[in-house]
């Protein structure tokens, strides 16, 4: 035992961590790199004690909820898969046994890789209680915990592996008083690189109520049905340094994947200083609002105000829109010939812009403005009919004025000529995919919100919530990032703190009991600017 693992295992919460998100080739590759400098066995044993050291923690904090926090009152019943996941649970059994904690393990297959064989001759020689099948019932246990499969599974969970899975999901979406599903790596079942559920439509995946997950995070935990199966995520590293580096590359020279974060926005941000005024925090032109569609641009435009751009403009394609808003007469309505684009800090267009020739005429004049600009709605659909106005966003990206487009997936199906599913199956590769395509900076939208831009920089955002699944709300996010483009930001930090800002609105006014149900879109720009000061801009004394 090295000097090493004597010490209290190290665990992440990745919360307002900008924490590199790990693929499977790269965790690999860490591996490899961290076992041929360890002793044989060090990553394993590491693996099961910072489980082990997780678990006695959940044990013995007091829960808001109740329940005993007497190691006693506790018993564990771990399930071993035949691999090196398998392997790691044995470990953590056998840690939880010489604590005193009352384990039982699972095991239908026998553990194979030496690693894993190594640790079941421990399991053994502690006397940890083991079986070969399930308990007909968990009602005996506080935690249970899946060992089953960890990264790079590749088949759907199949006879007692899938009966387990789905046994396992019961007890977490019963969220129980005491306890829980603690998932070790990755939830059996999830594809941890696209947060995809591996097999067909019917294929299961262990839903967790926690993940603990080795050496780093993975992007499959925090986008699509990931956020769903793996519950809270903690992160251990395990010794190899991954899990709290935020790198912007991998060993392998291609681009890590991030988990969205202050750390890469905030310095940013503009100062606000006594002798700023209006002018220093730029003038936004929302262009939308075709005939009986004035709402979006509107919405869009107050979320603007509420992120601090210092003027707001509504540039309106139709006819009978109102004079001005009597919410917020600081918005200035303009029809969209009578106000000069060309002077505004940055434009986002699209916002019930319609799909009349008008529409299409009005991109193409804005493509040729340099002034920054974001593409969401209605803008993103005539792009992805038109060849012409899909090179001219191309044009600008390469000439380095990249635009940002904030497609759903859906409308990302269509700019990249295939299918919502499809984009669905791997997010991360319809971002880059779309970055690419029009060199642009994406905001792939939906839970796991996907950031990606031309030069390769990834950020998937772990902020947001079901209550952000009605009308509007996209409206208001393209408000937020045009807002800060105006404010100066960089277009991906623009991007990365609208995203951001946008989805943790959502949970705060979740977490206040105004969501998930009935959260309207027009709630959240003001709690953006609560935020906002927050945390970025904090009073201080005169």
């Amino acid at each position: 035992m090295t000097e090493a693992d004597l010490t209290p295992p190290t665990l992440i919460d990745p919360r307002d961590r900008a924490l590199p998100l790990l693929t499977l080739a790269e965790l690999r590759s860490a591996e490899t790199g961290a076992a041929a400098s360890l002793p044989e066995h060090t990553l394993m044993s590491r693996a099961g004690r910072a489980a082990a050291s997780f678990l006695h923690e959940q044990i013995t904090r007091p829960s808001a909820r109740g329940g005993s926090t007497d190691r006693s009152k506790h018993k564990v019943w771990l399930i071993a898969g035949p691999g090196n996941n398998g392997g790691d649970a044995l470990v953590l059994a056998t840690e939880l046994h010489r604590a005193g904690i009352a384990v039982e393990l699972c095991m239908p297959v026998e553990v194979k890789p030496d690693d894993a064989r190594w640790a079941l001759d421990a399991a053994r020689a502690a006397g940890v209680a083991m079986s070969t099948t399930p308990p007909a019932s968990f009602d005996a246990y506080t935690w249970l915990v899946d060992g089953m499969f960890g990264i790079g599974l590749t088949r759907p969970l199949e006879g007692v592996f899938a009966d387990v899975a789905r046994r396992l999901t019961q007890r977490a979406k019963a969220r129980p008083r005491v306890g829980g599903v603690l998932a070790l790596d990755v939830p059996s079942g999830l594809d941890s690189d696209t947060g995809t559920i591996v097999g067909e439509h019917d294929a299961v995946a262990v839903h967790a109520t926690h993940t603990l997950s080795f050496i780093a995070a993975k992007p499959g935990l925090f986008t699509a049905q990931g956020r769903d199966v793996a519950g809270a995520v903690t992160v251990a590293p395990i010794g190899t340094d991954t899990g709290s580096e935020s790198s912007e590359s991998s060993g392998s020279g291609r681009s890590t994947v991030q988990l969205n974060a202050p750390d890469l926005f905030a310095r940013f941000l503009p100062p606000r200083d006594f002798s700023t005024n209006k002018g220093s925090f730029g003038s936004l032109a929302v262009v939308g609002g075709d005939t009986g569609m004035c709402g979006a641009p509107i919405l869009a435009s107050r979320a603007a105000l509420y992120t601090g751009a210092g003027k707001v403009h509504v540039a309106l394609l139709g006819e009978g829109a109102p004079p001005y808003d009597p919410p917020h007469p600081e918005l200035m309505l303009h029809a969209v010939d009578d106000l000069p684009l060309d002077t505004m800090d940055a434009l986002a267009i699209g916002c019930g812009m319609g799909h009349r020739e008008r529409a299409t005429q009005v991109l193409h004049d804005v493509l040729r403005l340099d002034v920054p600009k974001l593409f969401d709605a209605d803008a993103l659909n005539l792009i992805s009919k038109d060849p012409a106005l899909a090179a001219e966003v191309n044009a600008r990206g390469v000439r380095g004025d990249p635009c940002v487009l904030t497609p759903h997936p859906l409308e990302a199906a269509r700019l990249l000529g295939t299918d919502a599913p499809g984009v669905q199956r791997d997010r991360l590769a319809a971002a880059r995919a779309l970055a690419a395509r029009f060199a642009a900076v994406i905001v792939l939208k939906g839970t796991g919100t996907v950031i990606a831009a031309p030069d390769g920089r990834v950020a998937i955002n772990p902020t947001g919530n079901a209550a952000l699944a009605t009308g509007g709300t996209g409206d208001v996010l393209g408000g937020i990032i045009g807002a800060l483009l105006a404010q100066h930001l960089p277009r991906y930090e623009a991007a990365l703190a609208g995203v951001y800002l946008h989805g943790l609105a959502a949970d705060t006014l979740t977490a206040q009991g105004q969501g998930p149900a009935g959260l309207t879109a027009g709630e959240l720009a003001p709690m953006v600017r609560t935020l906002l000061n927050r945390l970025f801009y904090p009073a201080t004394d005169a």
